[in-house]
């Protein structure tokens, strides 16, 4: 039984493009160090983050203008969060910054709120006003604890 050398050569052709679009694909998905040059890298101080991840949007008005890139413990034992944005955004030194939710139970992404100064945050700057995440099962249990005490004072 003989080949055909052009059955090979489409086969092999194939096989390329199929690598070349899981690379592409890849590179897309995963955090990417080279496609993050000239980003706007900004740091953000939270007393709790209530599940945020990596890699969950940064939104200004609906609008994703960015991503979170880390989250770590600061000196003073509280969430420092790393938000990478688009290059060339322009943010007050007072901008705000809240963990809030999709929804009822949906993903946690983070927020800012636009201030009024006149000067801009420069990268590895920390956004200093910020609203932490909102913990449902804490509210819950505050009501619960609330509802008991304020059921035996009757």
């Amino acid at each position: 039984m003989s080949r055909s050398p052009l059955r090979d050569l489409v086969a092999g052709l194939f096989v390329l493009v199929g690598i070349g679009a899981v690379a592409v694909l890849a590179l897309r998905v995963g955090a990417n160090p080279l496609l993050d040059r000239g980003s706007l890298r900004i740091y953000a101080i939270f007393d709790q983050t209530g599940g945020l991840k990596p890699r969950a949007p940064v939104e200004i008005a609906g609008v994703k203008v960015g991503q979170v890139v880390d989250i770590s413990l600061s000196d003073d034992f509280r969430a420092r969060v790393g938000l990478s944005l688009r290059d060339g955004l322009q943010l007050p030194v007072d901008t705000s910054a809240s963990i809030v939710t999709a929804g009822v139970l949906g993903d946690r992404y983070v927020s800012l709120q636009l201030g009024g100064d006149d000067r801009m945050l420069q990268s590895g700057e920390e956004i200093t006003f910020t609203e932490s995440a909102v913990i449902l099962e804490r509210l819950i249990g505050k009501m619960v604890h609330n509802a008991g005490v304020d059921g035996g004072q009757q």
